[in-house]
């Protein structure tokens, strides 16, 4: 059990990382508790010691009986009992809980739809996983609502930054493009990968601050995060997007690295 005093469940004080487990294994694990790592030095949290991180995921999987499945498992990282108000206790006793789901694959290309609901990239916790994503939640319940499968969200400025769970790539003439850091990004791991598969077989790559009629100029869109991979953009509102044979090799990329 939670104690009701925990800060990251009275006051969203804390991170996480959502891991793809396929047949018991953890893909990319040092990769995300690097990613949760340099979160908690902006935070001013300890780092979670790795061992046993590793230890109560693999128990996570266990307990849900998913060790031979294809599974989310979701290492929270909290700072710990706080009492009242919103200053942290001097000594810090974080807490870490582990959860383990199963998580298929999409099926087919998602549809978007623009959202209201702005991402605040002069935050700091714009660019960290932090336990308080209640913007994306409200963005992805009303993009559902609409009958979209995800929401585009954009940053205050009107740029384009990203979906509610997921980092934003589009093909154009030949050239990759992604939001960039700076609109409230998610320096997504599955992103930083496709990235660097794209410049290693001499694909232009631009990191961008640009509104969203940017889009309508794009062959393709997709998707990337750590457990869709990548997924193809079928539309945004009522723009519709053409199948590319890069995005169908960036999804192999992903898949077997």
């Amino acid at each position: 059990m939670i104690p009701k005093d925990d800060r990251g469940f009275a006051l969203g004080d804390g991170l996480f990382e959502t891991v793809l487990a396929e047949a018991g294994a953890l893909r990319r694990l040092d990769d995300h508790l690097d990613r949760m790592t340099a979160g908690c030095a902006v935070l001013g949290l300890p780092a979670p010691d790795r061992a046993a991180a590793e230890r109560l995921m693999i128990q996570a999987l266990g307990e849900a009986g998913l060790a031979g499945a294809r599974a989310a498992v979701r290492l929270t990282w909290t700072a710990g009992g706080g009492g009242r108000g919103l200053d942290r206790p001097q000594t810090l006793q974080p807490r870490m809980v582990a959860t383990a789901a199963p998580a298929p694959k999409p099926a087919g290309p998602a549809r978007l739809m623009v959202s209201a609901v702005r991402r605040n990239e002069r935050s700091p916790t714009s660019r960290l996983k932090t336990l308080a994503y209640l913007d994306n939640v409200l963005a992805r319940r009303a993009a559902r609502a609409a009958g979209a499968d995800e929401a585009l969200m954009l940053d205050t400025g009107g740029r384009v930054a990203c979906a509610a769970a997921a980092n934003l790539f589009w093909l154009r003439d030949g050239r990759l493009f992604t939001p960039a850091l700076d609109c409230g990004v998610l320096a997504g791991l599955a992103r930083a990968r496709v990235i660097a598969a794209a410049r290693g077989r001499g694909l232009g790559v631009e990191e961008v601050a640009e509104g969203a009629e940017i889009l309508a100029a794009a062959q393709a869109v997709f998707l990337t995060n750590s457990l869709i991979g990548v997924r193809p953009v079928a539309a945004i509102g009522d723009r519709t997007y053409e199948e590319s044979r890069l995005v169908d090799v960036f999804a192999n990329v992903l898949a077997e690295s």
